[in-house]
């Protein structure tokens, strides 16, 4: 009998309590048997993707949980790209970027264009294929509000700033070189230009303009951040001689999951948010356990919830996941043969009332039959924080789930 690994990933997962939920969680509050199931059968910790109080970007978190330390990091931009199918060559410089919403003064209004999706796809093709001074410019819409930029030319640069503000109710940023390069001046400059052309273009728009009739946000500007170059990061799977498969719909988790070597399957229905369809994503995981040795099942909306500061939404969302985990469950009772090993993770905390990720750690799982089962019965912040796992690193998490493959590198002889 073979053995596989399924690590369910719920984004943005982790939190604080809240007098609206009783002084809980979400994850404390909400409705979760089939997790709460998976955490009586495992070990359980809590985990810091890096290090104990700092914030990880899902970039960063995905490689993290995909088996790959800080030092391997390209930038956002690369893994947006890489989220596209956008073929980076040397010297190109990508880009993450939101369609976002700005008044007269170029003040935000808002960072995500009212999370725009409709639209969206025509917005970034009027965008896409341009030109600036000699620099190729391609856009190309990602997932809702989310977008890649790539600069292609010569003496480019990523070392320059993001014009994202992260905040609300200020102006918009324009790039800044980090260093005195003559690439990175050159680079924040055209930046600069590009973005202006954006805007001229974006404001007219005939989807803009149906939005603005509609009483939805234009989304007219784009913010970038997350700059980033080429690089040659090995493939996991290649080095350690397994196969693994993503599930997901979010263009930078796609992006992480590609650059480890995991093979992707996505499907329309597959939102993003948390009218995503459950019972498809599970039944793609339950179908992928049957070819591949190690599977990623993702799960986003939580942490949009999170973003937007909603307590309630956050719950509802915590219940979806417990239900996609039903699903799954199911599935693998009835038509997996293997013995399956259940990863729960989170790829970072993003709690209501700070509107952004945190450094707090997330509560982790590690359940089957070969597993030394701990006293935790309950999947939350605080239950999890008494088990056996401790508090553990992201590294030394995926690892520990990896070895179970045997797939890990044995030291000395």
């Amino acid at each position: 009998m073979g053995r596989k690994v399924l690590l369910m990933i719920a984004d943005g997962l982790g939190d604080w309590p809240y007098e609206l939920l009783d002084n809980q969680t979400p994850l404390q509050y909400a409705t979760t048997p089939h997790l709460d199931r998976i955490a009586t059968n495992g070990m359980t910790g809590l985990m810091d993707l890096y290090q104990a109080g700092i914030p990880v970007g899902t970039d960063l978190g995905h490689l993290t949980l995909f088996g790959y330390l800080y030092e391997n990091y390209p930038g956002r931009g690369p893994v947006e790209a890489a989220g596209k199918g956008i073929q980076l060559f040397e010297g190109d410089v990508a880009f993450r970027c939101n369609f976002g919403t700005i008044d007269e003064d170029r003040v935000v209004i808002n960072r995500r264009a009212g999370r725009i999706r409709q639209g969206a796809k025509e917005l970034a093709e009027a965008l896409n294929d341009i030109e600036v001074e000699g620099v190729k410019v391609i856009f190309k819409e990602a997932t809702e509000h989310r977008a890649v930029l790539v600069l292609r030319g010569t003496s480019l640069s990523d070392q320059i700033t993001d014009t994202d503000p992260k905040k609300e109710g200020i102006a918009a940023k324009k790039a800044r070189p980090i260093d005195d390069s003559f690439e990175s001046k050159r680079t924040a400059d055209i930046l600069n230009k590009v973005r202006e052309k954006f805007e001229e273009i974006l404001k007219d728009h005939p989807i803009n303009q149906k939005r603005v009739e509609e009483g939805l946000l234009p989304a007219n500007t784009i913010l970038t951040r997350g700059s980033g170059k080429l690089t040659n990061m090995p493939k996991i799977t290649e080095r350690l001689n397994f196969t693994a498969c993503c599930i997901a719909s979010e263009k930078t988790v796609l992006g992480a999951a590609t650059l480890a070597g995991f093979d992707i399957r996505t499907d329309l229905s597959f939102t993003g948010n948390i009218d995503t369809n459950i019972e498809k994503k599970a039944a793609y995981a339950v179908e992928a356990l049957k070819s591949y040795d190690f599977v990623a099942l993702h799960y986003k909306a939580a942490d949009l919830m999170g973003h937007d500061g909603n307590i309630e939404g956050k719950v509802q969302a915590i219940n979806r996941y417990d239900e996609l985990a039903g699903y799954v469950l199911k599935g693998i009772e009835q038509e997996i043969n293997d013995e399956v090993i259940i990863g729960l993770a989170a790829d970072h905390s993003t709690p209501c009332a700070r509107y952004e990720h945190s450094g707090d750690p997330v509560p982790v799982v590690i359940s089957g039959k070969v597993i030394r089962k701990d006293k935790v019965t309950q999947y939350n912040e605080i239950a999890c924080g008494e088990g056996s796992l401790n508090r553990i690193s992201g590294p030394a998490f995926t690892t520990s789930l990896l070895d179970y493959l045997e797939k890990t590198i044995k030291r000395g002889s």
